[in-house]
């Protein structure tokens, strides 16, 4: 599986996992630190947590295993380091603060139906 494949599933385990305003950025000719960045933001903590465990969990059984998981205890922010895709499940106020898609501006975002729904969108 190539790094945008890789990706898009990530995205749609967490849609499937309900979580909100879903985006993809493709890196891959902006940074060497990786190839694309999955965002995503949660409700509550324990969301964030489940999301963060259900991902982990599901990769772990296709083979994909974390590099590291950072963020879990406190859960405001938690990024999982695939290495090629690294993913940032944010709580809605973290998310806004650290507005990580302003800081990648260049970065054309993957649309995909996980990415376009409208009715998830919390961040603004």
């Amino acid at each position: 599986m190539d790094s945008k494949e890789k990706a898009l599933k990530i995205a749609k385990f967490l849609y499937e996992k309900k979580a909100q305003d879903i985006v993809i950025l493709e890196l891959k000719d902006l940074t060497i630190i990786t190839d694309y960045f999955v965002i995503c933001s949660a409700e509550s903590t324990t969301q964030v947590r489940a999301l963060t465990e259900y991902l982990e969990e599901t990769l772990s059984a296709e083979e994909y295993k974390p590099y590291s998981i950072e963020g879990s205890s406190y859960a405001h922010w938690v990024l999982m380091d695939y290495g090629d895709v690294i993913v940032h499940i944010f709580l809605e106020e973290t998310r806004r603060f650290y507005d990580l898609e302003r800081l990648w501006l260049d970065a054309p975002r993957i649309h995909t139906e996980f990415t376009l729904d409208k009715s998830r969108v919390a961040y603004k």
